[in-house]
């Protein structure tokens, strides 16, 4: 448990811990969140049952560290492991969300410390993650930390519609 200067949390404890089966309606609620906050809040088609069955199956496919204050789960960061042929294992930061009203206290800077060290202390070469080019005080904060925003990159993706249309458009 860490105990937070009382000015920022008001003397309440916060516990960083690894997300549960039971946590992922919590989660789900903050990935919705997050949505929003992108203004993509109708992007998310993901359920509860999608992170159980994803996260808690024979082959989880991410993790998740959530921040609980008072028994309720503020901030969530879900990640998962890839590799890169440049560096070796490495992690995906997929999501780094905190409730608006839990903002600015140090939450975030918490659950982003405890992907670090598990990255850094399960010999990870790499995290990885996308920032909002608009979301200034996030891209300040990770420059702040050491991290390297790539401003000449961009992310490209294949949605499902997309990869069903290929993949036919390939094999006709």
């Amino acid at each position: 448990m860490v105990k937070f200067d009382k000015n920022l949390l008001t003397s309440m404890d916060l516990i960083i811990r690894k997300g549960t089966q039971s946590d992922m309606g919590s989660v789900l609620k903050l990935i919705k969140e997050l949505a929003s906050f992108e203004n993509e809040a109708n992007a998310v088609e993901l359920t509860e049952k999608d992170l159980l069955h994803d996260g808690f199956g024979e082959n989880p496919a991410f993790k998740v560290f959530v921040a609980e204050i008072e028994n309720e789960i503020v901030g969530i960061a879900l990640f998962y492991e890839r590799y890169s042929t440049w560096k070796g294992k490495a992690i995906h930061l997929e999501d780094l969300i905190v409730k608006e009203k839990h903002r600015a206290m140090g939450v975030g800077k918490l659950l982003y410390s405890k992907v670090m060290e598990y990255a850094f202390n399960n010999n990870y070469k790499r995290v990885a993650w996308e920032v909002l080019d608009w979301n200034k005080p996030a891209i300040e904060f990770y420059e702040s930390t050491g991290a390297k925003v790539l401003y000449d990159w961009n992310v490209v993706q294949m949605e499902e519609k997309s990869l069903k249309v290929f993949v036919d458009k390939m094999n006709s």
